[in-house]
């Protein structure tokens, strides 16, 4: 089944990029929370993923 935190972390990103501007800040901040529940216990390559993430939002700001 894999890792939920993280599975639930990248479907709240990918929606958040695909909304429309007005409407992403509050989306930003939940994927963001989703984030960082996830990395505390996702494995090595998983934080990588979860980072690359966390860039992908940085650039919706």
């Amino acid at each position: 089944m894999g890792n939920r935190l993280f599975q639930e972390a990248r479907r709240l990103v990918e929606q958040t990029k695909n909304v429309e501007p007005v409407d992403q800040q509050q989306r930003i901040i939940s994927a963001q929370n989703a984030l960082s529940s996830a990395f505390a216990n996702a494995t090595r390559a998983e934080q990588a993923q979860l980072s690359e993430m966390q860039m992908d939002l940085d650039e919706l700001k």
